[in-house]
């Protein structure tokens, strides 16, 4: 009996399973996303706490330690920094309103045609997404000006 729980189950999807979100559909690209998200942030601030390090070796030090990080590629990579920000905050906020059960909504008859939990959150799913979008090309707007 032990010998067949530990058993792998064959990978039957193959490199299709990696990018098939299943029946889950978008809330699993939001989730995947999230986690991107999570830790490009966390980079992120790596970047920064070591690029403020450079302070403690004098103003000449961060003075061409500004002078590397002014160059546009970075300039790029501090508007996706922003990005990731506002999507990785809207999303967190309707994850944890989705995990406290605020976003349920009260239980209804199991009367055909069914009516799921993942199909009555979709709102505040597209909700999230159009105001990430829209505040990402706002401050795209914003850093090119």
């Amino acid at each position: 009996m032990e010998k067949t729980l530990n058993r792998a189950l064959p990978n039957r999807l193959g490199i299709k399973g990696w990018v098939w979100a299943g029946r889950y559909k978008i809330e699993r690209y939001l989730y995947a996303l999230h986690r991107v998200t999570g830790l490009g942030l966390l980079a992120y601030i790596t970047l920064h706490l070591a690029a403020n390090g450079f302070r403690l070796g004098g103003e000449a030090s961060w003075t061409s330690a500004m002078d590397f990080l002014s160059n546009p590629g970075f300039k790029v990579g501090e508007y996706l920094v922003f990005a990731a920000f506002i999507f990785h905050a809207l999303n967190g906020g309707r994850l944890t309103l989705q995990h406290l059960g605020i976003t349920l909504g009260k239980p209804k008859p199991p009367v055909y045609p069914y009516s799921d939990a993942l199909r009555r959150r979709r709102s505040l799913m597209w909700l999230v997404l159009f105001l990430s979008v829209g505040l990402a090309l706002y401050i795209l707007i914003e850093f090119v000006t």
